[in-house]
């Protein structure tokens, strides 16, 4: 069960409670930048959690400025669409409701996730030029309470970290299929689950790669697993590799 922490009142909470139930999930932006990203891409994590743990999730933002651009910034980065927050009607206005914010931003009712800012020295139109998952990997390496730091070598890193797990990946893929070891799948969940550490599941990849006595089959699916949260794109070449 995804249990988060309540930055409005600091205790840990069950992010839904009714199992099932729809639960709202509104991102708070008030710009188009790396922060209000950040933000987003906290929310389409949170959503996809939500999603695997079998609670239906709708995505709403509550933009101040520059929306449309957010918009075509957020799915560059494979961010799902949200909702408008004025075009919310009434009968869906009770859902269980989370928001999640920048820290200088204030929703005064439900739970509160907080999104430390990100620290990029180019514009925002600069963020286009940048790969968008290379992006979105750089990100998730830190979590989301902590500041992020979008320098050339950080970006470096987590391209070349996603260029060898996807043709990892692939070469994995051509051998038979192995689920995914129980133990590796109460890691991956036990993470997510916990505030969503998204490092935390980083970080059982990496020793998944290199995990003496697994299949690689069971490697793949690991992979294709995790990648349910990441939203990486962790099998796009696939059938590529000569």
């Amino acid at each position: 069960m995804l249990h988060i922490l309540d930055a409005r009142t600091g205790e840990t909470l069950t992010a839904a409670p009714a199992r099932r139930a729809l639960t709202r999930v509104e991102a708070h932006t008030q710009r188009f930048d790396a922060t209000a990203l950040r933000v987003l891409l906290v929310a389409d994590v949170l959503i996809r959690a939500l999603e695997v743990g079998g609670t239906p999730a709708w995505p709403v933002l509550a933009g101040e400025e520059q929306v449309a651009e957010l918009r075509a910034g957020a799915a560059a980065l494979g961010i799902r669409p949200f909702e408008d927050r004025h075009d919310v009607g009434p009968e869906l206005a009770e859902a269980q409701l989370l928001h999640v914010t920048s820290r200088d931003d204030r929703a005064t009712d439900g739970i509160r996730l907080d999104v430390a800012p990100v620290d990029f020295a180019g514009s925002a139109s600069g963020l286009g030029d940048i790969d968008p998952n290379t992006l979105r990997l750089a990100l998730l390496t830190h979590p989301r309470s902590e500041p992020v730091r979008l320098t050339p070598a950080a970006l470096a890193e987590a391209g070349d970290t996603l260029t060898h797990w996807r043709r990892s990946v692939a070469v994995w893929a051509g051998q038979p299929s192995r689920p995914v070891p129980d133990a590796v799948r109460r890691d991956l969940r036990a993470a997510w689950e916990d505030d969503l550490d998204v490092p935390a599941v980083l970080d059982v990849l990496r020793r998944v790669e290199t995990l003496d006595g697994l299949r690689d089959g069971a490697r793949f699916e690991t992979y294709a697993y995790a990648d349910r949260i990441l939203g990486l794109e962790l099998t796009r070449d696939i059938g590529t590799l000569a």
